[in-house]
């Protein structure tokens, strides 16, 4: 899952400073890592711990208050009573890898996708997102092409991925919806040549670039397998030991090379 938390910490500094080239310097300065990454991390210890996803949630937003989470995230982060509230956000899909390496079948990732998502994002297009990234994971390092992604995540989702990321890109803007920015996501990856391809193509459409890029980020690692070690070396630095010990804990619980 080290390739979700590495688009997250490229995509970091131009959530708020959007480009519309995949030109750019991979890591700068501001780099670092956001919710994204804590609540992959967060997914990834419920699923090797067999904890509360919600309850584990809680704990590392506590832990990591500043990362950047949403108003509602925060509220819900807060409450005496951590009810869902219906929410179609891409806080779903941003945290859902975990899932897509950790499962042994299509339909146990859809279930424990679900599963992640409904403790806060119980809307439906909430859901499909996470459902939609979890399975294009998990078909991604099952071996399936491009193709067979594309066409099972159009057809049993309804996204429309028939467009190119060059086609997108001029017209595209913020969106923090699943709706909004799962489906250029997984774009980016079909559309890529190598796992960096895929992370610079999601930047480049000028959004939500952090989560844009984490998912892009997922899916890539899933089907190319392998990720530049200058950015696995520099993700890995930016980390906090916490943070890292579970990322590597779960590289070895889903046989990961990276």
């Amino acid at each position: 899952m080290i390739g979700t938390i590495a688009g997250d910490m490229i995509g970091s500094v131009y959530e708020h400073q959007s480009i519309k080239t995949t030109i750019f310097p991979l890591f700068s300065e501001g780099s670092r890592f956001t919710d994204d990454t804590v609540l992959t991390v967060a997914v990834a210890e419920s699923i090797m711990e067999q904890k509360d996803y919600g309850t584990t949630m809680r704990e590392y937003g506590r832990r990591y208050p500043r990362a950047g989470f949403s108003a509602l995230f925060l509220e819900w982060l807060h409450s005496p009573v951590s009810r869902p509230y219906n929410s179609f956000g891409n806080g779903s899909a941003m945290r859902v890898s975990p899932v897509g390496f950790a499962f042994a079948t299509l339909d146990e990732v859809l279930e424990e996708a679900q599963r992640s998502a409904v403790v806060t994002h119980n809307h439906a297009e909430g859901i499909k997102g996470a459902q939609a990234t979890a399975a294009a994971v998990f078909m991604a390092r099952q071996g399936a092409g491009r193709e067979e992604i594309r066409k099972f995540i159009a057809g049993r989702f309804g996204y429309d991925l028939n467009q190119t990321i060059e086609e997108i890109r001029p017209h595209y803007r913020f969106d923090a919806s699943c709706q909004g920015s799962v489906p250029q996501a997984i774009i980016a990856f079909l559309d890529s040549t190598d796992y960096e391809d895929a992370v610079r193509k999601a930047v480049s459409l000028g959004g939500d670039s952090d989560t844009l890029a984490c998912i892009a980020g997922g899916i890539a690692q899933a089907f190319y397998g392998r990720i530049p070690l200058h950015i696995l070396a520099k993700t890995r630095e930016l980390l906090t030991p916490e943070l890292l010990s579970v990322v590597e804990r779960f590289r070895i619980f889903a046989g990961l090379d990276c």
